[in-house]
């Protein structure tokens, strides 16, 4: 490894020329360009923070930092004017409610385009909680988040499929308006698509359906479909290898994980990855038991699965996709409890798990925190009430989880769960899938103002003249 000296505010860090190589399109045009600079070991760099500098070679070497403002404006500027790629993917997992403006913001200083839209989507979703703060933006910011989708709750009831023709009420797939308290229809699911024991899953504002079964018998469901939110339109695409329902579907970086399920009632252990751009599974690590719906979630732009053993053991298993590696994280033990559900939140993992077994309809809630790798249990707890906690999904610092008589929202705050609004109900049976698209609408702003924007950014892009 060639060792390189990059000076930057008067602090040398020494670093391996094949890291930036590997990491910068900067130091790659740069060693390439023939130029003086690509042949001397230590090099000068101008208007850059030492402090952003340093973050960038943390995350390049594999690092996950959890950053404060002042850090975060010195990160974005490094990332844009360095190309970072993997530093602006860690940017863009750390977005939070607390952090959200700031990355706005500074995105669009530097020209960060793919942090500027996440960060504006982000804030599109909480724009209740920060309109106070909003108001002090600049017009053509406050235009562009007027232009984004609201993401929507979406839920669909456990359909299998019947016989063509067939007026089946499950098939509807729904969204809560929720300034109306209603819920309204998005159309129906094919008929030939089963929601019940599938894997369903969303990425890139679509809406994936893999595997499944028909009929008490189980037989597996051998089609795959795709709902574009945009377009509100269905296709079907390619089925995983194995066979599969009762599988756990997890969307991440244009890639579908299927993992676990049965078939013809055998638990399986496989796992198969689905690219979106070549339209191909291919098996990858299994796991290390077979497992029929494991609970799975991301956060902190990373996979998460749960099994147990036995019963009484949960075991938190992290998915590391680009090793294509599963590594375990954490356990707990509790008796006579297993896992329902599992979301993430920031860097929290939060597990619902049914009480003993003489109180089943009693939810606990355990809280992993990835950082300081310590387990807590979450005051009180969470009354089931006929399948409301084993169907959460977060939006911002908000968990919505539902049944027949209401939707509960709670907000995540300080590793508690506070109940905040009751919402309409999702008036269907059997286990219901639930998740977040943005839909549609008619909006004011003109294609030059969005087009202002992408003109800005990109022109920042274009000056990392160092």
């Amino acid at each position: 490894m060639t060792k390189l000296l990059v000076t930057v505010e008067g602090t040398v860090f020494e670093t391996e020329k094949d890291l930036l190589v590997a990491h910068s399109e900067y130091f790659r045009a740069l060693f390439d360009s023939g130029m003086r600079e690509s042949t001397q070991n230590e090099i000068h760099l101008k208007s850059l923070g030492a402090l952003g500098f340093l973050i960038t070679l943390r995350v390049m070497e594999g690092e996950r930092p959890l950053l404060t403002l002042d850090e975060i404006v010195q990160a974005v500027e490094c990332a844009a004017f360095l190309q970072v790629v993997v530093l602006t993917k860690h940017l863009v997992n750390l977005i939070d409610s607390d952090n959200c403006l700031e990355m706005y913001q500074a995105a669009y200083t530097y020209g960060l385009i793919d942090l500027f839209q996440n960060a504006g989507l982000f804030i599109r979703d909480i724009y209740e909680s920060l309109e106070d703060d909003l108001r002090y933006l600049p017009t053509v910011l406050q235009e562009y988040l007027d232009s984004l989708m609201p993401s929507r709750f979406v839920a669909v009831g456990s359909h299998t499929p019947t016989i063509e023709y067939f007026e089946d009420f499950s098939r509807t797939m729904s969204y809560l308006d929720e300034q109306e308290n209603q819920w309204e229809s998005l159309g129906c699911i094919p008929e030939e698509a089963s929601t019940f024991l599938a894997g369903v899953a969303t990425l890139d504002n679509k809406v994936f359906i893999v595997g499944g079964a028909r009929g008490a018998n189980k037989k597996v469901v051998e089609r795959s479909f795709c709902f574009d939110a945009e377009s509100q339109t269905w296709s079907d695409f390619a089925c995983p290898h194995q066979l599969r329902y009762e599988v756990t579907l997890v969307g991440h970086e244009g890639h579908l994980y299927a993992i676990g399920g049965e078939y013809e009632r055998v638990p399986l252990a496989s796992v198969e990855k689905y690219s979106l751009s070549s339209q191909t599974w291919n098996f990858g690590k299994e796991l290390p038991q077979p497992m029929a719906g494991p609970p799975a979630t991301k956060t902190m732009g990373r996979i998460f699965v749960c099994l147990w053993k036995p019963q009484d053991t949960t075991i938190i298993y992290e998915y590391e996709t680009m090793k294509d590696e599963l590594i375990s994280v954490a356990s707990l033990k509790r008796m006579q409890s297993y896992g329902h559900c599992m979301v993430g939140h920031r860097d929290n993992l939060y597990i619902m798990r049914n009480g003993p077994s003489d109180d089943f309809l009693r939810c606990s809630i355990e809280n992993f925190n990835l950082t300081t790798q310590q387990w807590r249990t979450l005051s009180g707890q969470y009354v089931n009430s006929k399948g409301a906690l084993f169907t959460a999904v977060i939006r911002g610092d908000t968990v919505f989880t539902l049944n027949r008589v209401i939707t509960l929202l709670y907000k995540v705050d300080n590793y508690n769960w506070k109940p905040i609004k009751e919402k309409a109900g999702f008036n269907k049976g059997g286990h219901v899938h639930t998740f977040f698209l943005r839909l549609p609408k008619k909006t004011d702003i003109t294609v030059n103002k969005v087009n202002k924007i992408q003109y800005h950014c990109n022109s920042k892009m274009d000056e990392p003249s160092l």
